[in-house]
């Protein structure tokens, strides 16, 4: 069955209420814009968004936000979106802060069929309440668990029909972890091609991490978020 899907709707028809989600991103670079967007027209919510930040206010995820779609949010940089503060100051929101670097080691942990690992990262503050603290060789550890979701929506540059994807430069950035920790994987890219048109030294997430393709419909710009 071709991974491709013309529809965005019928590529996220098993997204369900109480999922949890990882969405790529770093701000709205390397976001999956379409994607997001079809998921705000979908009926679901109490949805947990692993994502660096949830979009910025009424951009991206800051839709989803304001639409009362998200339970709780993962990630590591929520002060891009004031809304995500309003709405965590009123108890509408559940927010789990996490380390740049820590965030995306727990994706790599959980792709990589990990329980979860040791990091210097956060000990001493906050971030390691209730969290299991060791001593290696005479440093001070805490144990940080893996991360997976039922889904995730990623954005690349190109895909070949198979579902190979390549990136272009920093909107890399969480996309090609998220692939891997996720039991459903959905890419918006910009250009699909022939299966053998893409070199294998660029292809960065082999196709049999992707389940469903869609081409981008919306794209950011200088200008901000445009329909192409």
């Amino acid at each position: 069955m071709s991974k491709i899907k013309q529809d965005v709707q019928d590529a996220l028809t098993c997204i369900k209420n109480g999922d949890t989600v990882m969405v790529g991103g770093f701000g709205l670079i390397g976001a999956p814009l379409t994607l997001i967007d079809g998921l705000t027209k979908k009926d679901v919510k109490d949805l947990t968004i692993i994502s660096n930040n949830l979009g910025e206010s009424g951009k991206g995820l800051g839709i989803l936000l304001n639409q009362n779609k998200i339970k709780k949010g993962i990630g590591s940089y929520f002060t891009s979106n004031r809304d995500v503060g309003e709405k965590y100051q009123k108890g509408e929101i559940e927010l789990q802060l996490l380390p740049q670097g820590t965030l995306a080691e727990s994706m790599r942990a959980g792709g990589a069929g990990l329980g979860g690992y040791y990091t210097t990262t956060g000990v001493g503050t906050q971030l390691a309440e209730g969290k299991e603290e060791r001593e290696i060789n005479g440093v001070k550890y805490i144990f940080e668990q893996a991360i997976s979701a039922d889904v995730a929506l990623i954005r690349a540059h190109k895909a070949d029909r198979l579902g190979n994807l390549v990136y272009y430069k920093t909107a890399r950035n969480f996309n090609p972890v998220m692939a891997t920790a996720a039991n459903i994987v959905i890419v918006e890219v910009d250009e699909i091609v022939e299966t053998g048109e893409l070199s294998p030294e660029e292809i960065v997430t082999p196709h049999l991490y992707v389940d469903y393709i869609v081409e981008a419909q919306q794209i950011l710009t200088k200008e901000g978020v445009v329909s192409k």
